[in-house]
């Protein structure tokens, strides 16, 4: 698997004029496939992929850049295969060789949290961790769901040091063209340089609500939706995936947009 290669960070984008059309590109050449919150739903990623190809093999492109925009973990059952697709790549077919991008979700944080302090446990076990911590070490009573330290050390034994590097390496933005890829938002008017990654991760106010149109149009997962939400700052695609069955990735092509769902 790639990773991303991310430059100096450049100052997140002034204020323009609403009244203007949108004009946000891609760079020539290149599609762009960015997926909503995965949450270990790995039979829902492997249909979304299996669409990805079929369009990839429909509609050539020159150049293809997979962006995962994070929370790839809990809730769902399949946390760790998920994990492990993401890290091998697309394999064969019309997907060999593309590039991938995964950039880390507010899941993800905590996770990384819990394996170096036990006492995050009962935080992350209400947003799914203990179902993230059974993909890994098997199944876990009722007894042991409060044995915060003991599964902090299941699952540090457990888990492949491959996956503890890529959790631990993820950046948390990636940017193609005029988009910019956040899991959760950025707090506006604040140059990218300087945004905290907590609120890359964790933002919903007052990004969510803002009414401006940016330069870079910011496409983020981590606030569910019914249907991918295009604002003129924002596209948001986490479409509830660990429990609707919707798993969404957004198409990025020159200055056009399209969706592909499960």
């Amino acid at each position: 698997m790639q990773k991303s290669i991310i430059g100096e960070a450049p100052a997140l984008v002034e204020m323009i004029d609403e009244s203007l059309p949108p004009l946000h590109r891609v760079p020539p050449g290149i599609r762009v496939y960015a997926i909503g919150d995965v949450h270990g739903r790995l039979d829902l990623l492997d249909r979304l992929l299996a669409q990805i190809a079929g369009d990839v093999d429909g509609i050539p492109a020159e150049r293809i850049v997979l962006v995962f925009l994070g929370d790839l973990i809990d809730r769902g059952a399949d946390s760790r295969a998920v994990v492990e697709r993401v890290i091998k790549g697309a394999g064969e077919g019309p997907l060999a060789g593309v590039r991938i991008v995964c950039l880390r979700g507010n899941h993800e944080d905590t996770m990384l949290e819990f394996l170096a302090d036990f006492s995050v446990g009962p935080r992350w076990f209400r947003n799914g961790g203990l179902e993230a911590i059974r993909s890994y070490v098997g199944e876990v009573d009722a007894k042991l769901a409060l044995d915060y330290p003991r599964l902090q050390k299941m699952l540090y034994r457990a888990m492949p040091a491959h996956h503890l590097r890529f959790l631990s390496s993820i950046p948390t933005w990636h940017q193609e063209g005029d988009y910019l890829f956040v899991h959760a938002g950025v707090r506006p008017a604040v140059p990218l340089e300087r945004q905290d990654p907590y609120d890359l991760m964790w933002i919903r106010e007052p990004f969510l609500g803002a009414d401006q149109r940016w330069e870079k149009m910011v496409v983020h997962g981590h606030t569910v939706v019914s249907e991918p939400e295009v604002r003129p700052h924002r596209i948001g695609i986490d479409t509830g995936a660990y429990r609707t069955g919707r798993l969404t990735a957004l198409v990025l092509e020159e200055d056009r947009r399209r969706f592909l769902f499960t």
